[in-house]
C-alpha cells in the first residue's frame, strides 16, 4: 500500500499524468531494481480529488524467470478511479530495428519555451501561465494563431524535465509517464478548428499505454512525435514516440481519450 499526493495548485480533478506516474512508482517498488519497465497499459475510471491523498495498493500478480507483472488500483473516497497493468523486464539481448527519428524539425534550442510561447496569452490563461514548469515543452509543428483553421493531424514537441535528476531509472520512467499525458490528446483535436485551448471541448483520458523500448533520461531532451489516426462517437485516439536526441527510439504510447463537444445539439 502506498500513498501519493498532489501539488497544492486549484485544480478541479487530479492531473491523469500524475496518476499514472504515481502508481507507476508504487508498482517498481514491489519489484528487483535488476528489472525495469517494458509495458504499462492503464484506465482512468474516475475524476480524482486533487485536495485529499491517493491510496495505491499493488498485487504482485507474477514473478517469472523474465517479467515480473504488477497491478496497481489508485483509490480515492473508498472507490477506485484508476487501474494500472505493468510489466516488468529483466534485460537480454536480441533483434533490434526502429523507425528512423524526423529531421526535418526545428532544434529545442531554437524554439521557446512556454513562458515565450504563451506570453501574448498570459492573461486569458490566468494562474495557469504563471505557474511552475518542472516539465519543458517546446512546440515544433504549430503556433496558437494557427487553431482557427484545421491542421494536420500532427504533433510533435521537445520535453524534458527541468534540472538534473538522480540516475535511477525507476524516476525517469515516472516522469516520462507523467508527461506523456501533457500534449498528447491535444493532438486530437488538430484537425477541428476552433478548439483553440480546448474551449468548447469535453476532455478526459479514458485509457492509456506505454511500451518502453531503449535506455532514455528524462532530464535530457526527449522527441514526441505524435498523431492522431481517427476521431468518432466523443472518442479520439492518438498515438506517440519518444526519440532521444541521439535519435534512439525509446517508448511507444497509444491514449484514447474523450473529446466531446459541450455545445452539441441532440440529433
Amino acid at each position: 500500500m502506498f500513498r501519493g499526493l498532489s501539488p497544492d495548485i486549484d485544480l478541479q480533478r487530479v492531473f491523469g499524468g500524475q496518476v499514472a506516474g504515481q502508481a507507476l512508482v508504487a508498482a517498481s517498488r514491489t519489484v528487483d531494481p535488476d528489472r525495469t519497465i517494458n509495458s504499462l497499459h492503464a484506465y482512468f475510471l474516475r475524476p480524482g480529488d486533487p485536495k485529499v491523498p491517493i491510496l495505491y495498493e499493488v498485487d504482485r500478480l507474477r514473478d517469472g524467470r523474465s517479467f515480473t507483472t504488477r497491478r496497481v488500483v489508485a483509490i480515492q473516497h473508498g472507490r477506485p478511479i484508476f487501474n494500472l497493468s505493468a510489466s516488468f523486464h529483466v534485460p537480454e539481448g536480441g533483434y533490434s530495428h526502429q523507425f528512423e527519428m524526423p529531421t526535418d524539425i526545428t532544434p529545442p534550442e531554437g524554439l521557446g519555451d512556454f513562458a515565450t510561447r504563451w506570453a501574448p496569452y498570459a492573461e486569458q490563461l490566468g494562474d495557469w501561465y504563471h505557474r511552475p514548469r518542472p516539465i519543458d515543452v517546446r512546440y515544433v509543428d504549430w503556433n496558437p494563431e494557427d487553431r482557427s483553421k484545421p491542421l494536420p493531424p500532427r504533433h510533435r514537441v521537445w520535453a524534458k524535465a527541468n534540472g538534473v535528476l538522480p540516475d535511477d531509472p525507476v524516476l525517469h520512467a515516472c516522469i516520462v509517464t507523467y508527461l506523456s499525458d501533457m500534449t498528447l490528446l491535444d493532438t486530437a483535436l488538430l484537425p477541428h478548428p476552433g478548439t483553440f485551448m480546448n474551449q468548447g471541448v469535453q476532455m478526459a483520458s479514458l485509457d492509456h499505454a506505454m511500451w518502453f523500448h531503449r535506455p532514455f533520461r528524462a532530464d535530457d531532451w526527449l522527441l514526441y512525435d505524435q498523431d492522431t489516426p481517427s476521431a468518432s462517437d466523443g472518442r479520439g485516439i492518438a498515438r506517440g514516440v519518444f526519440f532521444t536526441s541521439a535519435g534512439d527510439l525509446a517508448i511507444s504510447v497509444v491514449q484514447e481519450g474523450l473529446i466531446r463537444p459541450t455545445d452539441r445539439t441532440p440529433a
